[in-house]
């Protein structure tokens, strides 16, 4: 984490004692949150990840911020103070109020609270297992991003102590759902499959982006129940997120994948020529409003 992080609307440094443990939301994991990436300044896809966390908000009756545009100037402030241009921006909003161990004096509906950290190298490729039951579908939660992610990290750290780097959760029908913190996608004779949202996973925003925005000739990406099988018998597999783009998949339960076909390679160029027009456009736009 860098120096400073941003608490409502101010900036302060990281050490500083800003939170009571009578906002229910920090204690119980009431809230939601999503990982930006900062490119040249620039907030990738903020809108689109302020649409997931308004959705996600309304699920969990965490009561957000009335102004969008009034949070993403805060956290241009904050990523200009860390001199973070080319970053990991983490916003979180908690619920401060509700429950059985409400505070005394709490007056604020929720706090929104931000830091930057350094882009993580995650390297050329991932190690992956299966997790049973990782997933439930049916759940009305499934695919929310909330604060409580301790399941998450616990499946993450078990799979690291064995010498993987993720685990592929499978729901309570056995289909292949998602990663801890990343989407899956599978490539066959050249078209590209990633599991409906009815599988329990979380629609991200590189998946969402994948499916409707970035478009290239030969190499259609759409939804599709898949199983174990089917990646077993892929050409390829990836996974992608925010801070990942389009990472491929070495092996699985020690298994080679074969990585055969060019599917990740044309859509990770495809990817990321939609990235630079983006971050293009929002610094011509923010170079107009100045």
């Amino acid at each position: 984490m860098h120096r400073f992080i941003l608490h409502n609307e101010e900036i302060h440094e990281a050490s500083e004692k800003l939170i009571s443990l009578g906002q229910i939301g920090f204690v119980t994991g009431w809230g939601v949150f999503s990982t930006i990436k900062v490119i040249d300044g620039v907030l990738f896809a903020f809108e689109r990840h302020w649409a997931r966390m308004a959705k996600d908000a309304a699920r969990m009756r965490v009561p957000l911020p009335p102004d969008a545009i009034r949070v993403e100037n805060s956290l241009l402030r904050l990523v200009e103070r860390n001199g973070a241009s080319r970053a990991t921006l983490r916003i979180n909003i908690a619920r401060n109020k509700g429950g059985l161990f409400e505070g005394p004096a709490i007056t604020r509906p929720c706090d929104v609270v931000a830091f930057t950290a350094d882009i993580q190298d995650w390297g050329d490729s991932v190690k992956l297992d299966y997790v049973r039951q990782g997933r439930h579908a049916a759940s009305p939660f499934a695919g929310v991003k909330v604060l409580s992610w301790g399941m998450n990290l616990t499946m993450l750290e078990e799979a690291k102590s064995r010498g993987l780097d993720e685990v592929i959760l499978l729901n309570e029908r056995d289909e292949v759902a998602e990663c801890t913190s990343a989407n899956i996608f599978v490539a066959k004779d050249g078209v590209v499959w990633t599991p409906p949202l009815s599988s329990g996973c979380l629609p991200g925003v590189t998946r969402e982006l994948l499916l409707s925005e970035v478009s290239v000739a030969g190499t259609p990406v759409t939804e599709r129940t898949l199983t174990p099988a089917d990646l077993e018998s892929a050409d390829q597999i990836f996974i992608s997120s925010t801070t990942r783009d389009l990472l491929p998949v070495a092996s699985i339960g020690g298994k080679p994948v074969s990585n055969t076909g060019a599917a990740r390679d044309a859509l990770q160029t495809g990817f990321s020529k939609y990235v630079d027009q983006y971050v293009a456009s929002h610094k011509r736009q923010s170079a107009t409003i100045r």
